[in-house]
């Protein structure tokens, strides 16, 4: 068995133009067998090209990448077989019933898992008759997993894959990501859910202007941070004006950074209980008065906002 399912390097992509266009800058990344591995990424960061080159989608422009130990250009059929791939948007024939799409797409495998168990493992039991017009947008999303795992793949490629589904569903599906991972099976994962990755994903990677920017588990990334814990504060309208630069609240000690955002401060901290009395006295000193405050655990949105600038979810879909 391989010890690593995904493998690349100095993955390079561009797109001709005036200026040409580098969407991915010299990637080299590993996936080893077993492993959720999470891709995140603006809009426009090569997150999707670097994905779809994996997939088999695009040609790399210059760069070597293995799939489970073979390369596209030698076998193609051969990684095709051994893969599924669930995308942001997959279309399916509209007057084809849930048992038939996923019957047509059990016979492109020689070797699979039932069409019954696809359906169960997705819960469309109900649906099993439906035309996929009739489905709705959670339905067919869950009809796209089904269609991506029905080949019984060892590496699964899952682009978004619980955009539009209720919480159960959602959790459903997490649960068959982590079977995947207990039976040696390799999955990588893009999400705008950072809960998400944080409870599936043994590591992440961040791309951000075609380069991985940040690369280990959601717990090394919130460590690196330089704070287990985000305080965060508004002030009341009468004294909002005062003291609204980062920098003032990055001062104090036990702060290891500060964000002002929508009329909101977040301050990663390492001791909360030392650095709240810090703040009520420095307002005290200069009439500010709280609006709000609360404190929490650092997420790996924390991670994210502080190395690109900007939340997940602000993307697009598409990314």
């Amino acid at each position: 068995m391989e010890t690593i399912a995904i493998r690349c390097r100095e993955l390079v992509k561009t797109y001709a133009g005036r200026p040409p266009v580098e969407a991915v800058r010299g990637i080299d990344m590993a996936v080893a067998a077993g492993e959720c591995f999470g891709v995140l990424g603006p809009n426009g960061a090569g997150k999707t090209t670097t994905i779809e080159i994996l997939e088999g989608l695009l040609v790399a422009t210059s760069g070597e990448v293995e799939i489970l130990g073979m390369q596209w250009r030698q076998s193609p059929d051969a990684i095709r077989e051994a893969i599924g791939i669930s995308l942001q948007e997959t279309r399916f024939s509209d007057k084809l019933s849930v048992l038939e799409t996923l019957t047509l797409f059990r016979s492109f495998y020689r070797r699979g898992i039932a069409v019954a168990d696809a359906v169960q493992r997705v819960g469309l039991e109900d649906k099993l008759h439906a035309w996929v017009k009739d489905l709705s947008g959670g339905q067919r999303q869950r009809l796209a997993v089904a269609a991506a795992i029905v080949g019984d793949p060892r590496l699964l490629f899952l682009d978004e894959p619980t955009t539009g589904l209720d919480p159960q569903s959602r959790r459903q599906l997490w649960e068959i990501i982590r079977q995947y991972g207990a039976q040696g099976r390799s999955v990588l994962l893009t999400t705008h859910y950072m809960e998400e990755a944080e409870q599936l994903c043994d590591r992440v990677a961040i791309i951000d202007q075609g380069e991985i920017i940040a690369l280990g588990s959601p717990r090394e990334l919130i460590t690196r941070l330089g704070g287990e814990h985000v305080v965060e504060f508004t002030l009341a309208p009468q004294t909002a004006g005062a003291d609204r630069t980062e920098n003032a609240w990055a001062q104090f000690a036990h702060v290891t950074s500060s964000v002002y955002e929508d009329g909101c401060h977040r301050l990663t901290v390492t001791e909360p209980h030392l650095v709240i009395p810090q703040i009520l006295g420095h307002l005290e000193q200069r009439g500010g008065q709280l609006a709000s405050l609360t404190t929490r655990h650092a997420r790996l949105e924390d991670v994210f906002v502080q190395l690109t600038g900007r939340h997940l979810e602000e993307s697009p879909p598409n990314t």
